[in-house]
């Protein structure tokens, strides 16, 4: 924590978290909610997001981001459980969208459509992970350019890229989003798709395994700064790291 006082002082800080399991219909815990408040009201981060998923069956944490099926009845529970986060927390957070590897049957909107419901009817806001619409669309045969159609571009206030792995071919074909890799060519131009549709937006980089020497990551920083630098007319308005 005295590591983490000492960054703020210098730069702005965005809180990013995989615990809440939003999309739980159990709601969501209240002793986790209370203490990330104690943390964001020490460091006053200028953004919060979290992750459309679940994590939480029966009381037991199962440490991974679960899908959901994007449904009425989901909406409603994950739309309750924002509403208790942003009123515990006093301010808006953003929710990201998930890499996939499944669809369900029973699902009746689109994931678009899901993430565009939740910002009408709570506020929130959305924290837009291309990589992860590229693994998900990839997967689960989507459309990648009607996802970024679908979504409402003002909404969005931090954008996500990492790297992905490919296993299997053909029929066995699985894009995996590992973090653990260069941002691939199709994903880079997804990106400055996106950067064209909703203009400049802060940018994080996910690198978690596998990590490389620093002039590697340092590249992959430069290639976004040039896609940010190329439509933003504000030298320096944008971060990425």
């Amino acid at each position: 924590m005295a590591q983490l006082d000492q960054v703020r002082k210098n730069y702005p800080i965005s809180c990013h978290g995989v615990g809440l399991s939003l999309g739980t219909a159990e709601g969501v815990d209240e002793d986790h909610l209370k203490t990330l408040r104690g943390l964001v009201d020490r460091i006053d981060p200028i953004l919060v997001s979290e992750h459309l998923s679940f994590s939480v069956v029966d009381g037991i944490y199962v440490n991974d981001l679960l899908p959901l099926p994007y449904t009425e009845e989901a909406l409603e529970v994950v739309a309750r459980n924002v509403d208790q986060t942003q009123d515990a927390l006093g301010r808006q957070i953003l929710m990201e969208n998930p890499s996939s590897y499944l669809t369900f049957t029973d699902s009746t909107l689109s994931e678009w459509n899901f993430l565009s419901a939740l910002v009408e009817r709570t506020g929130c806001g959305l924290l837009l992970d291309v990589n992860n619409i590229y693994v998900s669309a990839q997967n689960n045969d989507m459309d990648a350019a009607a996802y970024l159609d679908g979504i409402p571009g003002d909404a969005v206030q931090e954008i996500h890229l990492a790297g992905h792995t490919i296993s299997g071919a053909d029929e066995d074909r699985l894009l995996i989003d590992t973090h653990g890799d260069v941002v691939s060519d199709a994903v880079w131009a997804l990106y400055e798709k996106t950067l064209n549709k909703i203009g400049p937006r802060p940018t994080l980089i996910e690198w978690d395994t596998d990590i490389p020497e620093l002039d590697k990551l340092l590249d992959e920083a430069g290639k976004a700064r040039s896609r940010l630098d190329a439509i933003s007319s504000s030298e320096g308005s944008i971060r990425v790291a």
